[in-house]
C-alpha cells in the first residue's frame, strides 16, 4: 500500500475516533501530497519523495514547537509535538547515533577524507545513504566531530 493510501486510511480512522490532532496532521500530509502531485511535472511521486515530504512536515512541526517553547507558549508547543508524533509513524525506523557514526566512519575511510575541507564530499554521500533514516542535523554534527 502506498503511503498516500495509508494516510487516507488513517484519516478515516481518525475521523471515526474523533482524534482531532491526528486528523489535523494527516490532512496537512494529504495536502502536501496533493500539492506535490499537481506541481505540473506529471510524474507520480516515488516512495522516497513521499518520505521527504513527511520528513519536511515533521521538521516544520518540531521547529515550530521549539520556537513556541522559547516564547513560553507550552499551550501551542504541545499540539505541534503531538502532530509530529503522528507524522513520524509514516517514516522508516530512525537509526541510532551509533549506527549513523558507523556508516559515516565507513564513508570517511572509503573517501579518504581527513579534514573539514572534505566535509561536503562526506555529507553528500552520507545524506544519500542515510536518506529517511536520519535527519541532516544529526548527520552533520557526527561528520563534523569525526573530521575534526
Amino acid at each position: 500500500m502506498s503511503l498516500q493510501n495509508e494516510v487516507m486510511e488513517r484519516m478515516k480512522e481518525a475521523m471515526k475516533s474523533k482524534d482531532t490532532t491526528a486528523l489535523e496532521a494527516l490532512r496537512a500530509l494529504k495536502s502536501a501530497f496533493l500539492l506535490a502531485n499537481t506541481s505540473g511535472s506529471g510524474v507520480e511521486l516515488t516512495e522516497s519523495d513521499e518520505i521527504k515530504i513527511v520528513q519536511k512536515l515533521v521538521k516544520q512541526r518540531k521547529d515550530s514547537a521549539a520556537i513556541f517553547k522559547e516564547q513560553g507558549r507550552e499551550d501551542l508547543a504541545g499540539p505541534e509535538l503531538a502532530q509530529s508524533a503522528v507524522l513520524e509513524k509514516f517514516l522508516p525506523a530512525q537509526m541510532s547515533e551509533e549506527e549513523i557514526t558507523a556508516v559515516i566512519e565507513k564513508i570517511i575511510a572509503e573517501t579518504g577524507a581527513s579534514s573539514m575541507k572534505d566535509m561536503g564530499k562526506v555529507m553528500g554521500i552520507a545524506s544519500k545513504q542515510l536518506a529517511g533514516k536520519a535527519d541532516g542535523k544529526t548527520i552533520s554534527s557526527i561528520v563534523k566531530s569525526s573530521l575534526s
